[in-house]
């Protein structure tokens, strides 16, 4: 709920007595609130802001960054909701956090959150073909539903937070320096799914959830358990990171293959760029970043197209040759001695420089896997 920036003077106390659900609002949609809030409604948006000794400005900004409805005065705020500006406020004022910090900090995890909400209930509500007791609707069974949910959830939440804080943590102890901790030097990739469009004008709407669904499950499922990290999806698309071009190289191929080999499931193509990339809120910015996506945008079907910075990784790190014949020549001098020739996970065949539009002329090369590591 975000506030506007007025209000009047408050009494000696400053928290009023919960009323009922106001003029127009489901009684139910009131019960579901202080059930999942733990608290009824005590605070207009000033009372609250006073209570917590913050400014309304400061409210406002921290609610609306938050990404809920303005309110204007109603009263609609808990207890819970003066104590989180409270604890906002009180980083600020600490000096551990600036004031914008703060700001993001709440916009992040309202923007975050906000999502997974609408996921959690739309997926539960979903998987309700029918309903324990006759007659009773789908809205009657959610306040139950919840109720045995919330707890657990709210554990398994805390907790994949904790585990992702840490290895978060970990990425920036490991980091060389400060500014490397922002603009850091990465491999980006995204997998996009060729002719979608023309599928949306095909395919029923659930069909279609279906396809997207999988797609993106398939996606988080292997970026993850490759050692990458998921950035987005975007229904279609999906781009993720990895601090080594080996790993997402790696990514890429397996994701490829993988829907190479699923009949339901179109083909993909794949670009993926190295270099300089900026962190923001969860989401990568950046010349790096939208190279990639230029190249998602060229690269063939079912094929995979990297930057020439990827490719003198891929080679710089032995993960590829520098060309097929060198690769040819170094096992033959490698027999000729009796030794083990050099392996190489990856192939690169380079294709023909075109012009990008705002990236100028880009050196593209198609990522094969060598087929004596298949």
């Amino acid at each position: 709920m975000t506030v506007d920036d007025t209000g009047s003077g408050a009494g000696a106390d400053d928290r009023v007595e919960p009323d009922a659900a106001e003029p127009g609002e489901d009684p139910l949609a009131l019960r579901l609130e202080q059930l999942i809030l733990g608290a009824e409604r005590r605070y207009t948006p000033f009372q609250a802001a006073r209570s917590a000794g913050v400014s309304m400005e400061l409210a406002s900004r921290f609610w609306r960054a938050m990404g809920f409805a303005d309110i204007g005065q109603a009263k609609a705020l808990t207890e819970a909701d003066v104590l989180a500006l409270r604890r906002l406020a009180g980083l600020v004022e600490a000096g551990l956090l600036s004031e914008a910090m703060a700001v993001q900090v709440a916009r992040s995890t309202g923007q975050t959150t906000a999502r997974l909400a609408e996921w959690q209930f739309d997926s539960f509500l979903e998987g309700l073909t029918e309903p324990p007791e006759p007659g009773m609707t789908r809205t009657e069974v959610t306040y139950p539903i919840v109720e045995l949910l919330l707890p657990e959830l709210e554990e398994f939440l805390v907790y994949v937070w904790r585990r992702q804080l840490a290895a978060s943590a970990g990425r920036v102890v490991q980091a060389g320096d400060d500014e490397e901790m922002v603009d850091r030097r990465l491999a980006v990739g995204f997998a996009d799914l060729v002719g979608f469009t023309r599928l949306t004008r095909r395919m029923e709407e659930e069909e279609l959830g279906e396809l997207v669904e999988a797609f993106e499950t398939t996606a988080a499922d292997l970026v993850a358990a490759r050692g990458g990290r998921l950035i987005k999806t975007l229904g279609d698309e999906v781009l993720y990171a990895a601090d080594d071009a080996g790993t997402a190289a790696d990514i890429a191929l397996r994701l490829v293959e993988t829907m190479r080999n699923d009949e339901t499931m179109p083909e993909l193509r794949v670009g993926m760029a190295f270099g300089t990339v900026t962190t923001r809120m969860g989401d990568v910015f950046g010349t790096t970043v939208n190279l990639a996506s230029r190249l998602t945008s060229i690269a063939p079907r079912d094929g995979v197209l990297v930057d020439s910075a990827f490719a003198e990784e891929l080679i710089r790190t032995g993960e590829a040759p520098v060309s097929e014949a060198e690769a040819a020549e170094a096992a033959a001098a490698a027999e000729k001695e009796g030794e083990e020739p050099p392996t190489y996970r990856y192939g690169l065949q380079p294709m023909w420089q075109r012009p990008v539009r705002g990236l100028g002329v880009i050196e593209p090369w198609q990522l094969v896997r060598r087929e004596d590591q298949t």
